[in-house]
């Protein structure tokens, strides 16, 4: 995979509905090397931190390959890198494939990258929230971009230094629980578990990087398919 544009970008306040927003989903690419530290890129902030931001999404990962289906999906509208509020626009030298998803269907939750100078983890897909809708001036946005599979996915830095477009993202391990991004975003929103969920759902509770909120939100999930199964047993 080849890192080919880094994008950053600070808060700024935007009228939305007739009311002030603050958001840094605006993001633009970097002509120059950045140093990547715990929690972010150099230049780049998040403005909400309850729910963006952290150890856990210090980087926002998403392919160059989805930018050609939302050209199609969005004629006519301009989507320079960045676009999707990434911090990196990576090209894995790949078609999609035949689901609509490319990354999201070979990376797994706690594989780790080395890029640049640093090394990275994934730690989970990205779940948009309104802002999405703010950069494109629709609110239809967030939901047509979850449907698509084209989530993305969200990085921990393993150990901080520098990062530029041109960079190769090479494997330095990968995590013997393989749960695909596309298979984890599948499972959170997936109304009833069956046996085959469950069997992936306790692989991914076995992945040390997966951020204890979601791990929290699939116990619960399980207990609530227990139940169930208790229930339709009586």
């Amino acid at each position: 995979m080849k890192l080919v544009s880094v994008n950053t970008g600070m808060p700024r306040a935007v009228n939305w509905h007739g009311g002030m927003v603050t958001t840094a989903i605006f993001k633009e690419p970097v002509k120059r090397r950045v140093a990547l530290r715990k929690l972010n890129l150099d230049g780049d902030r998040q403005a909400d931190l309850t729910v963006h931001g952290g150890e856990h999404k210090a980087v926002y990962c998403y392919s160059l390959v989805h930018y050609d289906y939302w050209k199609k999906e969005l004629p006519g509208r301009e989507l320079p890198m960045g676009m999707f509020g990434e911090n990196f626009t990576i090209d894995d030298g790949g078609p999609a494939l035949p689901s609509g998803q490319g990354l999201e269907e070979s990376v797994h939750l706690g594989d780790r990258f080395s890029v640049g100078t640093a090394e990275v983890v994934v730690t989970q897909p990205r779940l948009p929230c309104y802002k999405l809708g703010i950069r494109f001036g629709s609110d239809d946005m967030v939901k047509r971009f979850l449907a698509s599979g084209r989530t993305g996915f969200y990085v921990a830095v393993v150990r901080e230094g520098e990062v530029g477009a041109g960079d190769e993202m090479k494997v330095m391990a990968r995590e013997p629980n393989a749960v695909a991004v596309s298979e984890i975003t599948r499972l959170y929103v997936a109304k009833r578990f069956g046996e085959a969920e469950i069997t992936a759902v306790r692989r991914a509770l076995r992945v040390e990087e997966l951020p204890e909120s979601w791990k929290e939100y699939f116990r619960e999930r399980l207990r609530q398919a227990g139940a169930s199964e208790e229930r339709r047993a009586l």
